[in-house]
């Protein structure tokens, strides 16, 4: 097997090169995505520690309370955790002991709630890594074709970093999350269209003059962006007494989260750091953009594209590229990909918010809605230990739920016109 050159030596801890996975092909650290062979998605291949799992449990365990205690199994250099950062990661896992109560879960369930990220999203965690490539690569300016989470993440991490930032989202985005990506400081451009349209205006971008010096961590530095979303997994495991979940679901964009939260529980049984017996892991969409889903049920490989049309815009790319890598591991696992309405997205986020105090985007009204139909359908266990991801904080898509959501009942400021209420008592 070839290994080909395509950028100076970089030092990124235990990674060594990238590696094709259809072909297997192999080429050293450097800013691409794509196999020069087959054209097949690039991932970071690593010389992960060997010896004592204890050893390496109890170091990981001493070190800084984020994603940066992971840093012997993550592509980033050594002193990573002394170089300015957003330090996103450790996040809390809430025992969901009400919700589990409702949903008639027996056997425990947890919310992994990234909402606690800096920038209010588990996209600090994968955009943390890209910076650090993107270093390592002497890029000047980050970027990125975003649903909206990521272009936040990026004009932050970037401000942090000293990096110029120039983010890409469509037009129609949430106004919260336009303004958060905006507050940064760096340009933010709206294009008219989808988040596929976007995402080909950004390839399109690379290959141009315009785009020297800039590095796109969901495009040419999507090998080390993607490493971002193992974190999930160790943390999870950590937080569960350094066990595996018997079931997690996750929601599903491009795909990526899933396949990486997949590969980061495999790395920790390969590791000895978990007991290795199985897992399953489910995916969820929103109705409105299903494709995983569909193919999923048609008992397809394949995954045709369409056209989103969901109030999950987070979760709105019709064309997922790791789509056929999760339906792999879907059914690998024993596992499953479901979708839900956009009604149940929104009486999934209340039931969350009513239950465990967490407000959740649309995303993880998604994950709600789909563990409650697959508990209700009979294919998700509630005897089994089950964690569901929410991926981002509610204040970002308001819209969703505003329409039915408000004051109980407005007054006249008099213990009276509060009895007429009907409230007290």
């Amino acid at each position: 097997m070839a290994v080909h050159t395509v950028a100076t030596t970089v030092a990124l801890g235990p990674a060594v090169g990238l590696s094709c996975r259809e072909c297997k092909e192999r080429f050293d650290l450097g800013p691409i995505f794509a196999c020069a062979v087959c054209f097949g998605p690039l991932e970071v291949a690593y010389e992960l520690p060997t010896g004592d799992p204890e050893a390496l449990r109890r170091r990981i365990e001493a070190g800084p309370e984020n994603i940066w205690r992971y840093a012997p199994l993550l592509p980033v250099p050594a002193d990573v955790a002394d170089k300015p950062s957003l330090n996103p990661g450790f996040t809390k896992l809430v025992k969901a002991d009400n919700l589990a109560r409702e949903l008639g879960v027996s056997g425990g369930l947890y919310v992994k709630d990234d909402s606690g990220n800096p920038t209010h999203s588990f996209k600090d965690r994968v955009v943390a890594i890209a910076v650090e490539a993107a270093r390592a690569f002497g890029f000047t300016t980050l970027s990125c074709s975003s649903t909206g989470n990521l272009a936040g993440a990026v004009g932050a991490a970037a401000a942090r970093a000293g990096l110029k930032s120039c983010v890409f989202i469509p037009h129609d985005l949430e106004a919260g999350k336009v303004v958060m990506a905006a507050v940064y400081g760096g340009d933010l451009v709206g294009i008219e269209g989808t988040y596929d349209d976007v995402n080909r205006f950004c390839s399109e971008l690379i290959g141009d003059p315009l785009g020297e010096g800039w590095g796109f961590v969901n495009v040419n530095l999507r090998p080390y962006y993607g490493e971002g979303s193992k974190t999930l997994a160790y943390e999870i495991c950590e937080q569960l007494g350094w066990r595996l979940p018997d079931q997690i679901v996750v929601p599903i964009a491009s795909g990526s989260q899933l396949t990486k939260i997949d590969k980061g529980l495999k790395e920790l049984i390969a590791l000895g750091l978990v007991e290795d017996r199985p897992y399953k892991i489910f995916g969820a969409q929103a109705e409105g953009c299903s494709p995983v889903s569909r193919a999923f049920k048609d008992g397809h490989d394949v995954v045709r594209p369409v056209k989103p049309d969901t109030i999950a815009k987070s979760l709105a790319i019709g064309n997922p590229a790791d789509g056929p890598y999760v339906l792999d591991i879907a059914r690998r696992t024993g596992g499953a990909v479901e979708d839900v309405t956009d009604a149940q997205i929104v009486d999934a986020i209340k039931l969350l918010a009513r239950t465990e105090g967490i407000f959740a985007e649309t995303a993880g009204g998604v994950t709600v809605g789909v563990t409650k139909k697959l508990i209700e359908a009979g294919v998700l266990d509630p005897s089994l230990t089950t964690v569901v991801l929410n991926t981002g904080d509610g204040l970002k898509t308001l819209d969703a739920v505003a329409p039915t959501t408000g004051p109980s009942a407005t007054i006249r400021p008099s213990l009276d016109a509060f009895r007429a209420a009907g409230l007290a008592g």
